[in-house]
């Protein structure tokens, strides 16, 4: 064995990443058994919306509320696996921890317990799931408070997205450190991909509930000008 090897497979190859293990199953069963989840969630969540809570809800609505569910759920659970096992990452051999053991290969700050990354990992699954799962249950409900919520919700992830790459590129640009291996595909599908759909998808949402915010002022400014000219 070459004792100058490194020790893991993640950049940079001093990172400090003590007790890594492979991963035992292939990456095409992990991916398979996410997407089985993944599907599992949206179909149950649409099944229940469509065919016994609300039927008649609006196409667009029933998709918005598939898009906080998933957000929710993956970070409530799939970020939260991280929050609390992140010290021992390198070695999980469960199916989340591989999971995350892949992604890691674009990131490895998810195998050293980096600060910024734990921390707004912490505070996205205490927070910012839960509110997912309150703007969906709002807009299933209809409810005046879904497009005040869904604004919060959707500046939390272009903020935290923002943040994400920012501090990644400066360490990679400035310091000369970069955490993604050299692969082309780790950067472009794992780091930018991945990450990118928490950009366009909350932007969307963003200007929806702007706009509706402010037809809604714009209308009770109407009525409240023909009420005058009464």
């Amino acid at each position: 064995m070459d004792p100058h090897a490194p020790l893991h497979p993640y950049y940079p190859l001093d990172a400090p990443i003590h007790g890594y293990l492979p991963n035992e199953a292939p990456l095409l069963s992990i991916l398979m058994t996410a997407s089985v989840g993944a599907t599992a969630v949206l179909g149950g969540t649409f099944a229940l919306v469509r065919v016994v809570i609300r039927p008649s809800l609006r196409t667009v609505d029933q998709l918005a509320i598939l898009w906080f569910v998933l957000s929710g759920t993956l970070h409530c659970f799939f970020e939260g696996y991280f929050m609390v096992n992140h010290d021992r990452m390198a070695s999980a051999q469960d199916v989340f921890g591989q999971l995350w053991k892949e992604y890691a290969l674009s990131d490895s700050r998810y195998m050293t317990s980096d600060t910024l990354v734990l921390c707004m990992e912490t505070i996205t699954v205490l927070v910012w799931g839960p509110l997912c799962l309150v703007v969906a249950a709002l807009v299933l409900s209809q409810h005046p408070l879904r497009h005040p919520f869904q604004i919060i919700v959707c500046m939390s992830h272009l903020y935290g997205d923002a943040l994400y790459y920012a501090t990644s590129l400066f360490d990679h640009y400035a310091h000369d450190r970069s955490y993604c291996r050299p692969e082309p595909y780790y950067f472009w599908v794992y780091y930018f991909l991945m990450n990118f759909i928490w950009i366009v998808v909350p932007f969307y949402y963003l200007c929806q509930s702007v706009r509706a915010i402010s037809d809604a002022f714009k209308a009770l400014g109407e009525a409240s000008m023909q009420r005058k000219g009464r």
